[in-house]
């Protein structure tokens, strides 16, 4: 099975099946997401104990890159610490902007590396990296993430 066919297989699993939908209730750490050109719109909630995420959960309305990103990224950083979750929202964003090599540059991606080939789809940046925007805002207790002007990821 080629690059290509995984990542369709895998969008598709995600998309039916979204893993960790829904909300934390008691949630320590939210945040809403929004890309405005595609319409996705995410809320992540989570409940951080000690230093490691305890829990954590997304719902929304999104295409079907942006939500089986948020289902990878849930199962990804679930029972990381926060600084490792961090070291994951860019070392996501380098990949999927093109500025990580993931067959050449060390990283701790695993199967994330499926969305690599977002790179090369310009328009579906955005829909990749809300998810992990709006990780990232919820971790800084921000009350929200966007994709668009000065938190343009593709921009910085």
């Amino acid at each position: 099975m080629d690059a290509s066919q995984l990542y369709q297989e895998i969008i598709l699993d995600h998309n039916k099946k979204p893993r960790n939908w829904g909300k934390v209730e008691g949630c320590t750490h939210k945040s809403e997401g929004l890309n405005p050109l595609c319409g996705d719109h995410i809320w992540v909630t989570l409940k951080i104990a000690g230093d490691a995420i305890d829990s954590v959960a997304f719902e929304g309305q999104s295409c079907a890159i942006c939500k089986a990103s948020a289902s990878m990224m849930t199962s990804a950083v679930k029972g990381k610490s926060v600084a490792e979750a961090e070291t994951l929202v860019q070392e996501f964003r380098d990949m999927t902007t093109g500025k990580l090599d993931v067959g050449r540059d060390q990283h701790h991606l695993g199967r994330l590396t499926v969305f690599a080939g977002v790179k090369d789809l310009p328009v579906r940046v955005k829909c990749a990296i809300l998810p992990w925007h709006t990780l990232h805002a919820a971790l800084a207790r921000e009350a929200s993430a966007s994709t668009e002007g000065d938190q343009d990821p593709i921009a910085g």
